[in-house]
């Protein structure tokens, strides 16, 4: 049997600003958006067709759960998104004022750099060389 990983949940405040920011800003595509009680919602977007990964975008439930958000990994780089154009994307990330870490650079790979969302996870967005 076959296996991959196919969604990932993020922990966001609130569903309409991370939609916002994931479909409007960063040109994700909406996959489904359903309520399912008068508070939670199943949301999930996708970075483009055939990208074999979706977010979950869920909503922080408790102190702990929002502790959370902003920093699901201790700071370290959490996201990995895989672009053909790099400069392009650049070029949207800056219209939209979304923050760049760091690049871009230039590595044996390819170009990356790096961008918080809008609650400061940090994302690798890599546009790998082509021979």
């Amino acid at each position: 049997m076959g296996k991959g990983l196919f969604q990932i949940a993020l922990v966001v405040k609130n569903y309409d600003e991370a939609l916002d920011f994931y479909v409007n800003k960063l040109g994700f595509s909406l996959v489904e958006d359903t309520r399912m009680s008068e508070t939670k919602r199943w949301v999930v977007v996708s970075p483009g067709a055939g990208s074999g990964c979706n977010l979950l975008l869920a909503k922080a439930v408790g102190e702990e759960q929002e502790s959370r958000i902003g920093n699901q990994t201790g700071g370290r780089v959490f996201l990995f998104i895989h672009t053909d154009n790099l400069d392009l994307d650049l070029e949207n990330l800056q219209k939209h004022g979304i923050k760049i870490v760091r690049g871009p650079l230039k590595e044996e790979y390819g170009k990356v750099l790096v961008f918080e969302d809008l609650y400061g996870n940090l994302w690798d967005l890599i546009e790998t060389l082509t021979e």
